[in-house]
């Protein structure tokens, strides 16, 4: 995912994309070959996309309208395709986009983005490790649940710096995992599990409909001793977020 000032690819709200009431949307390629979703490059973990496209086909229906906001070079807006969505892909910068749907160029930093998009327009919002990198998260939370329709659903996730790697990490060195000067420079918004929970979710009219974590029993970006370590230590915790690298959060709308 890439930041900055809305580019000059900009596009007036799904304009050209699907058309006006009472004329059929525009049909996407359906059961796209897999392979050409796995061939495109992604930032994120080995294993993350997998992880999360597997949660988004529970949610995902025939002609489903989905928004994947972030879509970098587009691998999970085709992958998403791939299961009969009708994907719009949203990023700043769209040199870098490959995918096949259709791409608009947006800044999430704007306070009102959705308006570009459409409100209430789409069944499935996605996000992959993406509130990570803007300046307001809870702005950013207020327009997925904007661009949500009656009964949609979002898939956002993001590091997990509720773990128990994580709170050693900040004991010992008094930084954040994920988050420091040895991790992408564009995290720049940490997102803190209980505060997503009591404040930012009711602040922008959602709530977690489903909660999971990934890789669901440990870690995967710390060394296997300690990640070993790390998986028998926290038997002594409650937290819903004792473990995992990586947050994936089920939201739907408050209304």
């Amino acid at each position: 995912m890439v930041l900055g000032k809305l580019g000059k690819h900009h596009r007036a709200p799904l304009e050209g994309i699907f058309p006006l009431p009472g004329m059929d949307r525009m049909k996407c390629t359906f059961n796209r070959d897999e392979s050409w979703s796995s061939m495109l490059p992604t930032a994120t973990p080995s294993g993350l996309h997998e992880f999360t496209a597997a949660v988004i086909a529970r949610y995902a229906k025939q002609r489903a309208r989905l928004v994947d906001l972030g879509a970098g070079p587009g691998a999970m807006a085709e992958r998403t395709a791939g299961l009969g969505c009708e994907v719009v892909a949203v990023d700043l910068d769209p040199t870098v986009y490959q995918g096949a749907s259709p791409f608009v160029a947006l800044d999430f930093n704007r306070p009102s983005f959705a308006d570009d998009l459409g409100l209430e327009a789409f069944d499935l919002v996605v996000a992959v490790e993406v509130i990570e990198h803007v300046e307001n998260p809870i702005s950013f939370l207020r327009n997925v649940a904007r661009l949500l329709a009656k009964g949609g659903i979002a898939v956002i996730t993001t590091p997990n710096i509720d773990s128990l790697a994580a709170r050693v990490k900040f004991l010992l060195a008094g930084k954040l995992r994920m988050m420091d000067e040895r991790s992408d420079p564009t995290h720049i918004s940490p997102i803190f599990f209980d505060l997503l929970y009591r404040q930012f979710l009711p602040r922008a009219g959602l709530q977690v409909r489903e909660h999971l974590l990934f890789p669901p029993n440990g870690h995967q970006l710390t060394r296997m001793p300690i990640a070993l370590a790390m998986k028998l230590a926290s038997a002594a915790f409650s937290s819903a977020a004792i473990l995992g690298d990586h947050h994936v959060f089920v939201l739907e709308s408050r209304r």
